[in-house]
């Protein structure tokens, strides 16, 4: 069960029940991934009722407790224990969306998508246009994205800025990530995203960790995408506030390490 899996599975029900879904029950849906993802994919764990309203928007307790309880209805939760109100938990664990039961060999929503394709001409992704992978990536334009790699283009930038922010504070050379190139860049991000089921919210939280006064063992060793697919899950388990690491003892060793960057 990866996130991709579920957030396809549950746009097909979208697709096919538009009388039924409210922008709240997409919101609390994906909080609910979102949480049990940093949970590690427990098989089921508490949603709190009060964060989840929070994050979500909904301010009537009447009209979150309803909308979670049609997702159950829906089967794409299940209810193990209801809370006793609004100030406690709802114990819930998610449905596996690859079940046979909830997927058909082809959704509408996949045939609305090939429909639409076969209209429009096609264009070549950057992933095997050449000429723009191997162009620096603070070269490149938004314009010059095609329209479905421009969010992994704007979040590659953010972590680009990132990381060569973090290598001129410790006065290491940042000349690498700043002629880093497109395809080495956008790639690990795209894969994060469609593979791994990592979302923008997390992608902001490693973003804030990452320039955070507490994280300064990972701005010495997160220093492009592709090291930041593999440490993601590290980062995003630890606490902030555990997140401070004694360098007395690496110093020196870090700052070598940095010196010999390029």
């Amino acid at each position: 069960m990866t996130g991709y899996e579920l957030s396809r599975a549950w746009f097909n029900f979208c697709f096919e029940n538009p009388e039924k879904v409210k922008p709240s029950h997409t919101a609390i849906y994906f909080f609910a991934v979102d949480h049990c993802n940093r949970l590690g994919w427990k098989e089921k764990f508490g949603l709190p009722t009060t964060v989840a309203m929070e994050c979500v928007g909904i301010k009537n307790y009447k009209t979150y407790i309803k909308s979670l309880q049609d997702i159950a209805d829906w089967e794409f939760i299940n209810w193990v224990e209801r809370s006793k109100n609004q100030y406690s938990s709802n114990i819930i664990g998610l449905v596996n969306s690859t079940k046979p039961n909830l997927k058909a060999d082809i959704k509408a929503l996949d045939k609305a998508f090939l429909l639409q394709n076969q209209s429009i001409e096609s264009i070549d992704k950057p992933l095997n246009n050449q000429k723009l992978n191997n162009k620096p990536l603070s070269e490149i334009e938004i314009s010059e994205v095609p329209e479905d790699l421009i969010n992994y283009f704007q979040i590659a930038i953010k972590f680009q800025k990132v990381f060569i922010q973090n290598l001129l504070e410790k006065q290491a050379p940042a000349k690498i990530q700043e002629r880093a190139k497109f395809g080495n860049y956008v790639l690990p991000i795209r894969l994060m995203m469609e593979k791994d089921g990592v979302t923008s919210i997390q992608f902001d939280r490693a973003l804030k960790l990452l320039k955070s006064p507490d994280g300064e063992f990972w701005k010495k060793n997160i220093l492009s995408t592709q090291k930041l697919r593999e440490k993601i899950g590290q980062l995003l388990s630890i606490e902030p506030t555990k997140l401070t690491v004694n360098n007395s003892a690496m110093n020196l060793s870090v700052s070598e390490k940095l010196k010999s960057y390029e």
